[in-house]
């Protein structure tokens, strides 16, 4: 499998709900559809509610993975532009 390279990466480890949707929307609003965000979130309300709402809005979860106890790394394709 191809590396997958990120065009941007976001820390939202020391945020909480919904502030962790937010500024991750913001950032895929300032990308173009394609383009691959990686984001460091918090296991609990973070990674269950991030990806589920990045999904109904129309981006691709690309790959989640644990980088430690409680700290995952999510990867999002940009989707297309409303």
């Amino acid at each position: 499998m191809a590396e997958i390279r990120a065009t941007k990466r976001l820390d939202i480890t020391g945020d909480c709900c919904p502030i962790t949707f937010v500024k991750t929307k913001l950032a895929l609003e300032e990308m173009q559809p394609g383009e691959i965000l990686e984001v460091l979130l918090k296991d609990g309300e973070p990674l269950a509610n991030v990806p589920r709402s990045l999904k109904s809005e129309g981006h691709k979860i690309v790959q989640v993975k644990k980088m430690g106890p409680d700290t995952y790394l999510l990867i999002v394709e940009r989707g297309k532009a409303e």
